[in-house]
């Protein structure tokens, strides 16, 4: 069985000012404290989530 590829992304920013809609996107992703790394399948309802919020977060790799 082939292995999914997974991304890997950490909130850099807090969510102090950000808007509700970018705290339940951050949320949902499990990503609740500062410097939290979260490891996730590199799927397409993942990246648009990492793009509504990616001024927030980083990818590690």
């Amino acid at each position: 069985m082939a292995t999914e590829k997974k991304v890997k992304i950490e909130l850099v920013k807090s969510l102090i000012g950000s808007t509700e809609k970018q705290r339940k996107v951050a949320k949902s992703l499990g990503l609740t404290k500062m410097n939290k790394q979260v490891e996730h399948n590199d799927t397409p309802v993942i990246r648009g989530m990492i793009t509504k919020i990616s001024h927030l977060v980083k990818e590690v790799e």
